[in-house]
């Protein structure tokens, strides 16, 4: 099982014998290019018979408000799946002052006994992001560890590089099937525990499993997808409202909630995963609930079509 070492210092990092094979970045929305680093980080790992550390950050961002596209346990199942055998998680405002050289020294160098070091080439760390590839080769040729830049990956079909700026893009857009491409065939999720919610779909026919977005977790395009549900060793599909219910309640707070075909449990309390696979229609007010239950049985019919035809 994958280790998560330092969520709030560095002093938790044990010291291994040989030291660690280092994937550094940010690795938020964990699209091909960075799937890429990892890999290769992984690889040398398991040939060397080192373990493998990617180091990530958290409250990342302009006052650490941005949300991000992974929580932080979804990027560990992630990572672990990857075969990745460490997580290092930096408090962003405790380093973000720190030098380049201290960053290598102090935590490179010092903290994690870095055997090997592999980043993408625009990887950028110390105070005003000042740190670059050049730095950290000269740092790495000194120390005698092991340095590698990974090349872009660029999307199949087009000349353009993958990129988490674009990956963000195309969840705001409600692009879906994009920002799976980006990520090597990964649809975009929300992950939790199904919550009560108004039950105001139940009393229309068409019940609804609710997921409570956190508010560090970004919001994709509000509106209908078509989706696709793991729920234990369950796979099932069904069609999913992300936002806040304009016409029976308009929440503060975006929720995932999800009408399930063909079932009939009661699942509160239980975890689920939603994958958003096609995107339907944005979220809107109707006049009223009659309205509003028409819409949803064109979209139920919409989601069957296309599940029929994929």
């Amino acid at each position: 099982m994958i280790k998560v070492c330092s969520k709030y210092g560095l002093d938790d990092l044990p010291f291994i014998p040989g030291g660690r094979v280092m994937a550094l970045g940010m690795f938020d929305g964990l699209h091909q290019g960075h799937i890429d680093i990892i890999k290769s980080a992984v690889r040398l790992a398991e040939n060397t018979g080192l373990l493998t550390c990617v180091q990530t950050f958290r409250n990342f961002g302009k006052n650490g408000e941005e949300r991000l596209l992974y929580t932080m346990e979804e990027r560990l199942k992630m990572l672990e799946a990857l075969g990745v055998d460490e997580m290092l998680v930096l408090n962003f405002p405790q380093v973000r002052d720190m030098s380049p050289e201290g960053y290598c020294e102090q935590i490179l160098k010092m903290r994690t006994g870095a055997a090997a070091l592999f980043i993408g080439h625009d990887y950028r760390f110390g105070k005003d992001a000042q740190g670059d590839a050049a730095l950290l080769k000269k740092f790495a040729s000194r120390e005698k560890i092991s340095f590698r830049v990974i090349s872009d990956r660029i999307l199949d079909g087009t000349d353009r590089r993958i990129s988490t700026t674009w990956l963000r893009q195309a969840l705001a857009d409600g692009d879906v099937e994009l920002a799976s491409r980006l990520c090597g065939g990964r649809f975009y999720s929300y992950s939790g525990r199904v919550c009560h919610g108004k039950q105001a779909g139940r009393q229309m026919g068409f019940p609804t499993a609710n997921l409570e977005i956190s508010e560090d977790k970004f919001v994709v395009r509000r509106g209908v997808y078509c989706s696709r549900v793991t729920l234990g060793n369950r796979t099932l599909y069904g069609v999913t409202n992300v936002g806040r219910r304009p016409t029976v309640e308009d929440a503060v707070n975006d929720v995932a909630e999800t009408f399930i075909f063909d079932f009939d449990e009661d699942i509160y309390g239980a975890s689920i995963k939603v994958e958003l696979m096609k995107f339907l229609r944005p979220e809107q007010p109707f006049s009223g609930v009659e309205e509003l239950t028409r819409a949803v049985e064109e979209n139920k019919a919409q989601a069957k079509a296309f599940f029929d035809e994929s």
